[in-house]
């Protein structure tokens, strides 16, 4: 049995569903909701990907890689923010992070 483009998609559906999920499910965690983020990031990358290969052009595959080199600078900016926020609120619950609104 070989795979073809639909199993890719497919999975590709699962996983963007499981980050949607994610971030409807834990509204309060901001860690938890950064993660889901990437991981709907990664399933649009798989689909490129699996694109790319079915249609043999390798142009999906090369705008994979800035996708993930943006998606690095990203988490590492949220992560250097999420940091800051708890060292000065305490605290990384969404619901607390209101009290910054000016």
């Amino acid at each position: 049995m070989t795979l073809t483009l639909a199993h890719y998609l497919v999975l590709g559906a699962i996983l963007f569903a499981i980050g949607v999920l994610g971030i409807f499910m834990n509204r309060r965690n901001v860690i938890i909701v950064l993660m889901a983020i990437e991981l709907m990031l990664l399933a649009v990358n798989m689909n490129f990907i699996a694109f790319s290969h079915f249609l043999g052009d390798a142009a999906g595959q090369i705008f994979v890689f800035f996708i993930l080199t943006v998606a690095a600078a990203e988490a590492a900016i949220g992560l250097a923010i999420l940091v800051t926020l708890f060292r000065n609120l305490e605290s990384i619950e969404i619901g607390e992070l209101e009290s910054l609104k000016g």
